[in-house]
């Protein structure tokens, strides 16, 4: 099959990209740049998701496309954002339907339903909050329904999914802030320690989006339907940063404070930052405080019985080749 993934340079892109050529599948990335470290094999174009028209020639000829190109983090304009976000899905979802292509896997993020509360053992009727605290899951949450709206429309069929938390081996993200953090000694515990979060291994990220490729079909239960994704072991947040620090040999978080303390910290800085213009993404925001306080676990049964998903890489197997590899490859 021939399918292209945006975002193809990035930590779950480039895996995916990867996979799909292990199977066998004829692989396009889209992507700001040249990916030096993606295989050969691998053809990539060079284009920004929110220009129509390179969006457009990129899907041509295609059967398949991955979209897990966007604009993550927590801070910047809401115009860059949406930009991004919610443009470059449309542009996407467009060019699929202009060309004809016939599945479209969506990377969501499961702070698409993220509030100031704690989200537990919760499943995908989980409304949208009627606040967003980041323009992030505020874009993303758009464009999920956009995605969503999609389905069955000139015969393309759209599926999102929602993973939380990647990581392992060559994460460019989530571990390299930690340890940054922890070897500055900025590491501050918010709350009071017993949140539990899912987590994500590459691998199990991986899988759920080639489980979702293979089980959309004209029909199919999981067409046009948003689904968590996990490695099904929520984990003590802090307990498994700990762990983290400890096998890293840096120093364990000795600081807390209050989930109050911090968002009311967090809402400080973000009115300081823009009220100055300041580019750089506050220490503290108010999504920060509710991400690093509050629990957020995910029923995955819907994958599980839809997408036939099963984690292929247990949180031990997986923990032990992170840690491997971050000891090998120093974070600067």
């Amino acid at each position: 099959m021939r399918i292209m993934v945006t975002g193809g340079g990035g930590f779950l892109g480039g895996h995916i990209a990867c996979r799909l050529i292990a199977l066998g599948h004829e692989v396009t990335v889209f992507g700001r740049r040249h990916y030096l470290h993606l295989p050969e094999s691998i053809r990539q174009i060079q284009g920004d998701l929110s220009d129509a028209g390179q969006v457009a020639l990129a899907c041509k000829g295609q059967e398949a496309i991955f979209h897990s190109g966007a604009l993550t983090g927590i801070w910047g304009s809401k115009e860059t954002f949406e930009k991004t976000n919610i443009l470059g899905t449309q542009n996407v979802i467009d060019a699929c339907q202009e060309s004809g292509v016939k599945k479209l896997i969506f990377t969501s993020s499961p702070s698409v339903i993220s509030g100031t509360s704690h989200l537990e053992n919760v499943d995908e009727s989980t409304a949208y909050p009627k606040k967003y605290l980041s323009y992030y899951p505020q874009t993303k949450a758009e464009a999920e329904r956009r995605v969503m709206a999609a389905n069955g429309s000139s015969d393309l069929l759209t599926i999102s999914l929602r993973p939380h938390l990647i990581w392992g081996p060559e994460d460019p993200h989530l571990i390299p802030r930690i340890l940054k953090r922890a070897s500055n000694n900025q590491l501050v515990r918010v709350g009071d320690g017993n949140n539990k979060v899912d987590i994500i291994y590459i691998d199990n990220a991986v899988e759920g989006h080639i489980r979702a490729l293979e089980s959309l079909a004209p029909g199919a239960d999981c067409a046009g339907n948003v689904y968590f994704l996990s490695d099904d072991e929520p984990v003590l947040l802090w307990d498994w940063i700990a762990r983290l620090l400890e096998a890293m040999n840096l120093p364990p978080v000795k600081r807390s404070i209050s989930f109050a303390m911090a968002k009311n910290i967090g809402y400080v800085m973000e009115v300081v930052y823009r009220g100055l213009g300041i580019k750089t993404e506050p220490r503290m925001t108010r999504f920060i405080a509710g991400q690093l306080a509050k629990s957020h676990y995910f029923d995955i049964s819907a994958a599980k019985r839809d997408l036939n998903y099963r984690p292929i890489v247990s949180p031990e197997a997986g923990w032990q080749k992170m840690i491997n590899w971050f000891k090998t490859h120093p974070v600067d």
